[in-house]
């Protein structure tokens, strides 16, 4: 790519917000370029279909009365996409008006995909001694005029002027150069179809990378699942050569996301996938007051979660926690049999981290008290629900809904219908450490929305 030869696009955009998946564009501005001279400049508002807030109408001058009479997205998505298809995109932070463009296309049924070059990026490489590279900077320091600040085909004029001015200071090939630099695109298995990642929505998910043959290589998640794929081959990973096909769930909400990762590691054992993979080195404390022990894997349920002193992923990690809380409590793990047993006072008691009831020092009923206390602060949280509850999450975009069955932590799975969500009812709550944590987080949120479940259980 020389960028003194290549047809460009410089775009700019207005919004409504920061958010591609929430907020809509109220504003495109286009500046065709052909072998560094502009051949054509074209703008347009764009109605959004919502609510413009009044901190942008400040900012941009724009006001819901001119967006009113605006077309659509939908209106303008092919002709748009013919203006910008087989030219190089530019744009200041090309991250946000690329992303917002293809989330965009998305929803209008056009696949959009093009070379894109950040102006921020290309700043920074070509001054980097200088400290501010938004494009407020790039005006001042290069007295460039913009007749309309925050408006977006006077914001690419802008842009275009700065493009100039480097090209005049550095040379085209080290502008040239410095774009692609910065332009770097992720380097595709050739047998691997584009097609394929672009079929891959930019939306809340889980996605598996295959190779010819054999178990998954990968499988991850993302609230925006295609950019999240792109992102691994942009990785010198060996591994990622080998992928040949991308598969993928989309799912309502990020929540769905993260616990449908968690299950299908553990289903597939991907290659590459270093944890969430050891479901059964999983282990807790169960202590009656005379004996302390660490339950196994196979003893951890919803009905015995609530007795147990912490959950952990390895034997190791409880270990560690439970020498923390004697080095804090002054506990002897001789006595509770998580030491090598000697005569007399343990080898902790000796160096000062043991009070000393392997010698004698303090009564068994006392120490195990302290242990008791000890132990307390490990508790797995108490259910704070009546009986099972249903997380609910829901897109707009698509007018879509998935109902997530919990009961005493343990996830039963997502429901779309009251059929679906009689049938999770009915199985026996199943414990797991890594979809507890996900649930543990997410029902901490103010925002979560949850329903009981207890009338679903009854009629079930």
């Amino acid at each position: 790519m020389h960028l003194c030869h290549a047809p460009l696009a410089i775009v700019d955009l207005e919004t409504t917000g920061t958010r591609p998946a929430a907020d809509r564009i109220t504003e495109i501005g286009v500046v065709e370029i052909e072998r560094f001279e502009v051949v054509s400049e074209w703008s347009t508002l764009v109605n959004p279909g919502r609510a413009l807030p009044s901190e942008i109408q400040v900012l941009t001058g724009i006001t819901r009365e001119m967006l009113a009479q605006a077309p659509r997205f939908a209106d303008l998505a092919a002709d748009l996409h013919e203006r910008l298809a087989g030219r190089v995109f530019i744009a200041h932070n090309a991250r946000f008006d690329y992303g917002f463009l293809r989330r965009e296309f998305d929803r209008a049924g056009i696949k959009f995909h093009v070379p894109a070059v950040c102006g921020v990026k290309l700043a920074r490489r070509l001054y980097p001694r200088e400290t501010g590279h938004d494009l407020d900077s790039l005006i001042e320091r290069h007295g460039i005029a913009c007749e309309a600040r925050h408006r977006a085909l006077p914001d690419a004029q802008a842009l275009w002027a700065f493009l100039r001015i480097a090209a005049e200071e550095h040379g085209d090939d080290v502008l040239s150069v410095a774009a692609r630099q910065v332009a770097k695109e992720p380097a595709l298995p050739p047998e691997l179809d584009r097609a394929a990642i672009d079929a891959v929505p930019e939306a809340p998910g889980v996605y598996i990378l295959y190779a010819e043959s054999g178990p998954p290589l990968y499988i991850g998640k993302s609230r925006t699942m295609r950019s999240r794929v792109l992102q691994h081959f942009y990785s010198n990973a060996p591994w990622i050569r080998a992928v040949r096909r991308v598969d993928w769930q989309r799912t309502v909400g990020e929540l769905g996301a993260l616990l449908a990762e968690a299950r299908r590691v553990k289903q597939l054992a991907p290659l590459h996938n270093r944890q969430l993979r050891r479901p059964e080195a999983l282990c807790g404390f169960v202590f009656d007051g005379k004996r302390l022990r660490l339950a196994a894997a196979a003893e951890i349920d919803a009905e015995t979660l609530p007795f147990l002193y912490g959950v952990f992923r390895t034997r190791r990690n409880a270990l560690q926690a439970l020498r923390a809380l004697a080095d804090e409590h002054a506990l002897c793990l001789q006595t509770l049999g998580f030491d090598a047993k000697r005569q007399g006072a343990c080898f902790r008691q000796q160096i000062g981290r043991c009070a000393g009831v392997c010698a004698g020092r303090e009564g068994i009923h006392t120490h195990h008290g302290r242990v008791a206390a000890a132990l307390a602060t490990l508790r797995t949280p108490q259910w704070p629900y009546a009986g099972p509850v249903g997380i609910v999450e829901r897109d707009s975009t698509r007018d879509a809904t998935e109902l997530h069955a919990v009961d005493r932590w343990c996830y039963l799975g997502a429901a779309r219908c009251e059929p679906e969500l009689a049938e999770l009812l009915e199985q026996r709550p199943a414990f797991d450490y890594d979809e507890y944590r996900i649930l543990s987080r997410y029902l901490g949120r103010a925002a979560a929305r949850v329903v009981p479940l207890s009338a679903c259980t009854a009629s079930s």
